[in-house]
């Protein structure tokens, strides 16, 4: 039987909360019972949503108190400065002194960030922290990052964000020598900027698996397992590719609408529709990994269900049974990346 594993769960964080990290954390927990957490919030909003509980699943469940919540609209600086006693804040901290052995959030995504680096700090041979996450793709899914941890990248920086992406890539996901591709405006060597051509020339050298230059076209076309990119590059990327999944699902439902006929031809077709659903469910997906620092931070989306929510917890275990922030220490201790040219 695998040993127990306390995931801390940010309680108040997200859209929904506490309702939906609670009931996803409980769910979660009847079906895995090694599993323990701890949920951190304000006890009067928490104890009710327990309710009684089978005496084995309460022992598993612990309620940490934080006084303050961080708003989803609130700045990173404003929540690192004035709300130390926050949920988000406990439960990183529960992280750093060695109670959890990972945080999930489903919380303002850059308040995460910055109170995760200034607790937790960055591992050694890592400059900048990263968000990765899975994204379909015809091969199954690709990895992404950054996905809005950092607007602005050096060359180095996404040197760094190829090794840590081929690090998950290997761990979590079983993908050996990983195809990394980095994300540029054209596939040919005189296109971009003169630090993606400074990262490209040494990602050539490196002993990664790199693909080269990679267009949008490219993410979800399943030729590559890793896209390389700066996180405001990232973020627009993933969040168009989020908006056009609602405008085909939003499309289908209103031509499935227009007539007798096509409602027929619907019915007909309706396990097709199931399939295609669950292979692209952005459910299945939930749970953005904050790699590079000292200790496992999963951002989940802010308006997850329980059963995103739950992926996100599955993906913090996943990450901790794997050691990911470990094993990113170590290869980083021994990558020799190039100083960025001025």
């Amino acid at each position: 039987m695998p040993l127990p594993l306390t995931i801390a769960i940010d309680a108040m964080g997200g859209d929904s909360a506490p309702a939906v990290p609670v009931s996803a954390t409980l769910d979660l927990l009847r079906r895995q019972p090694e599993l323990h957490a701890i949920l951190v919030g304000l006890p009067d909003k928490l104890e009710p949503l327990l309710g009684h509980r089978s005496t084995s699943l309460r022992e598993r469940v612990t309620i940490q108190a934080a006084s303050e919540v961080v708003a989803m609209d609130e700045p990173p600086g404003e929540a690192l400065r004035r709300k130390r006693d926050s949920s988000m804040r406990v439960a990183i901290n529960l992280v750093h002194e060695g109670r959890a052995a990972a945080c999930v959030s489903a919380g303002n995504t850059g308040a995460l960030m910055a109170t995760a680096k200034f607790v937790l700090k960055t591992l050694p041979g890592v400059d900048r922290p990263a968000i990765i996450s899975a994204i379909p793709s015809l091969g199954g899914q690709t990895l992404m990052l950054d996905l809005g941890a950092n607007s602005v990248c050096t060359a180095r920086q996404l040197c760094e964000f190829a090794v840590m992406g081929d690090i998950v890539a290997s761990d979590l996901h079983g993908i050996e020598r990983a195809r990394v591709g980095l994300l540029n405006i054209g596939t040919e060597d005189i296109k971009g900027s003169s630090t993606l051509k400074q990262a490209h020339q040494w990602l050539r050298a490196s002993g990664l698996n790199y693909a080269g230059f990679v267009e949008g076209t490219d993410i979800m076309s399943g030729n590559v397992d890793v896209v390389v990119t700066d996180g405001f590059t990232g973020n627009v990327a993933l969040k168009t590719i989020e908006g056009t999944a609602r405008m085909l699902a939003q499309v289908t439902r209103d031509e499935i609408r227009r007539s007798v006929f096509s409602r027929v031809m619907a019915l007909g077709a309706a396990p097709l529709f199931r399939s295609l659903a669950a292979r692209i469910d952005p459910r299945r997906y939930n749970g953005a990994s904050f790699v590079g620092l000292r200790g496992i931070v999963i951002k989940s989306h802010g308006g997850a269900d329980e059963t995103a929510f739950a992926n996100a917890i599955r993906t913090a275990v996943l990450e901790a049974q794997k050691g990911v922030p470990t094993r990113i220490g170590q290869v980083m201790a021994q990558q020799l990346l190039p100083e960025d040219s001025d």
